[in-house]
C-alpha cells in the first residue's frame, strides 16, 4: 500500500508534475491579470474623473442665479476641478505603483 494514494491516482490520470506545474503558472498568470484589471484604484480613479468632467461642465455652464444661491461661490466648478484631481491622483498612483505580479518564488 501506498503512502499516499492520491498521487498513485494522479499518476494513472495521464497528467504528468510537469503538466500540473504549467496549469499552475497558467491559473497564477491569470490571477495577477484580474487583479491588475479590477484594482480598486481604476475604477475609483475613473469614476471621480468621469464625475468630476460632468460637474466641472456644470459648474461652467452654472448661471449666475446659481451662483447667488451659493453665496457667490461657485460650488460645481470647484467640487468639479477637486474631484478631477482626486481621479487623476488615482490613476497616477495606479501607473506609478501598480499591482506586483506574484514571483515563481512565492508559489512553494
Amino acid at each position: 500500500m501506498s503512502e499516499r494514494p492520491d498521487h498513485e491516482s494522479f499518476h494513472s490520470s495521464g497528467y504528468s508534475e510537469d503538466d500540473v506545474q504549467r496549469e499552475v503558472s497558467e491559473l497564477e498568470a491569470r490571477s495577477a491579470t484580474a487583479a491588475r484589471i479590477f484594482d480598486l484604484r481604476r475604477i475609483i480613479g475613473g469614476l471621480f474623473v468621469l464625475y468630476g468632467v460632468i460637474v466641472t461642465v456644470a459648474g461652467i455652464t452654472d448661471s449666475q442665479s446659481a451662483i447667488d444661491k451659493a453665496q457667490g461661490v461657485n460650488i460645481n466648478l470647484w467640487t468639479g476641478i477637486g474631484m478631477l484631481l482626486l481621479g487623476v491622483f488615482f490613476l497616477a498612483w495606479l501607473k506609478l505603483r501598480p499591482t506586483p505580479g506574484r514571483s515563481p518564488e512565492e508559489g512553494e
